[in-house]
C-alpha cells in the first residue's frame, strides 16, 4: 500500500510539473490580463458580495447553502494548508493577497469557493447554472495559469467545494436551518 500511494504521489508531482511547463509557455498578455481580472471572483471577499446579493435578493436557500458551505471549505482549506505546507509553482503572475498573508499552495481555496457557488446554481431555480460552471471552470484554471496554484492544488479545491456543498445541503436539511434563520433574515 505505501509503495502504491509513493507512486500515485509521484504521478500527481510529474502532472503537475507537466501544467507548469505547458502554461509557462503559453502564457501571454492578453490571456494574463483576462485571467489576473477574473481569478479575484474566487476570493473570500467576492463570496461576501455573492452572499450580500442572495440576502438581498431574498434568495434564503442559496444563502443558506452557499453560507454553511463556505464555512466548511474555509475551515478545511485552512487546515489543509496549514498541514501540507506546499510552496508555490515558479513564476506566479500574481498573488491575490501578500505572499506573508497567502498560507501555501495546497488546496486552492479559490476553487472550492467558485464550485460552492456553481453548485448551488445547481440546485436554484434562479441562478443561472451554465454562467455559473463557466465562471467557476475559468477561475479555478485561472489559479494554476497564473501559477498561484498547481493543477493537483486546484483539483482538489474543486473536490473540496463539491463535498462542502453536499454536506451543507444535508446540514441545511437535517437541522430544517430555513425555519431557524428566517427570523434574523426579515
Amino acid at each position: 500500500m505505501e509503495q502504491f500511494l509513493t507512486d500515485v504521489l509521484e504521478f500527481v508531482v510529474e502532472i503537475d510539473e507537466r501544467s507548469v511547463s505547458l502554461i509557462l509557455d503559453l502564457r501571454g498578455p492578453l490571456a494574463t490580463k483576462v485571467m489576473t481580472s477574473v481569478t479575484g471572483l474566487g476570493s473570500a471577499s467576492a463570496a461576501v458580495v455573492f452572499l450580500g446579493l442572495f440576502y438581498l435578493a431574498g434568495w434564503e436557500e442559496e444563502l443558506l447553502w452557499a453560507s454553511v458551505a463556505l464555512a466548511l471549505t474555509g475551515v478545511v482549506v485552512g487546515v489543509l494548508m496549514q498541514t501540507v505546507q506546499r510552496p508555490f509553482p515558479p513564476s506566479p503572475v500574481c498573488m491575490t493577497g501578500e505572499t506573508e498573508s497567502v498560507a501555501t499552495s495546497f488546496p486552492s481555496g479559490h476553487a472550492a469557493a467558485v464550485v460552492v457557488f456553481a453548485m448551488t446554481a445547481r440546485k436554484s431555480p434562479r441562478l443561472p447554472y451554465g454562467v455559473a460552471v463557466a465562471l467557476a471552470a475559468t477561475i479555478a484554471f485561472s489559479r494554476v495559469y497564473l501559477g498561484t496554484h498547481y493543477l493537483s492544488d486546484t483539483v482538489a479545491g474543486v473536490v473540496i467545494g463539491v463535498v462542502a456543498f453536499v454536506v451543507a445541503e444535508r446540514l441545511v436539511d437535517r437541522f430544517d436551518l430555513p425555519s431557524r434563520v428566517r427570523p434574523y433574515l426579515d
